[in-house]
């Protein structure tokens, strides 16, 4: 499988589409049902991708095809602190190292923006996000904001210095 992962604007196309996947996985998850278009228009409005451009941002989609098929965003919190969210793969791709892929090109953006640390918050019913974060060096930590949809906060440091980002990975 070939994907290339390139930095978006959230207001392009394909950065809506994906974020619209996104939320409506998150949010179908969260409530054990499929969520309403009404319910998906509230989370997209309560939860705006906005401020994942540069400097203090970047949101990072995956496409596959030249279909978007995944996306993580970073964010900076403080000046070397950085937040990873919006992590997602269509469920098709899932297992396939497209995940990893996708939170690494965001660790080296945030590297980009000066961060030397990331932080993130997951929900407990991500079983398999936080078994992710945890083989890619995560390590819990006590929580650093009290957001209502936050169970489980963890936190990398990063180290080294940037590396060009692959533009294209080839998967069999």
């Amino acid at each position: 499988m070939d994907w290339t992962i390139e930095p978006v604007p959230p207001h392009h196309p394909d950065a809506g589409t994906i974020l619209r996947r996104y939320f409506t996985d998150i949010a179908s998850r969260y409530l054990g049902r499929p969520v309403t278009d009404a319910e998906l228009a509230a989370a997209l409005a309560a939860e705006p991708s906005d401020d994942l451009v540069s400097p203090t941002g970047l949101l990072l989609v995956a496409r596959q095809a030249g279909h978007p098929v995944g996306c993580a965003g970073v964010r900076l919190l403080e000046p070397d602190v950085a937040e990873l969210t919006r992590v997602f793969t269509e469920p098709g791709l899932r297992g396939r190292g497209l995940g990893g892929t996708l939170v690494l090109a965001a660790e080296e953006a945030a590297r980009s923006l000066g961060a030397r640390l990331v932080r993130l918050d997951t929900r407990h019913d991500l079983v398999e996000a936080r078994r992710l974060y945890v083989r890619l060096g995560y390590r819990e930590i006590d929580a650093y904001h009290d957001g209502p949809y936050a169970d489980h906060w963890f936190e990398k440091a990063l180290t080294g210095e940037p590396r060009p980002p692959a533009r294209r990975r080839t998967w069999c």
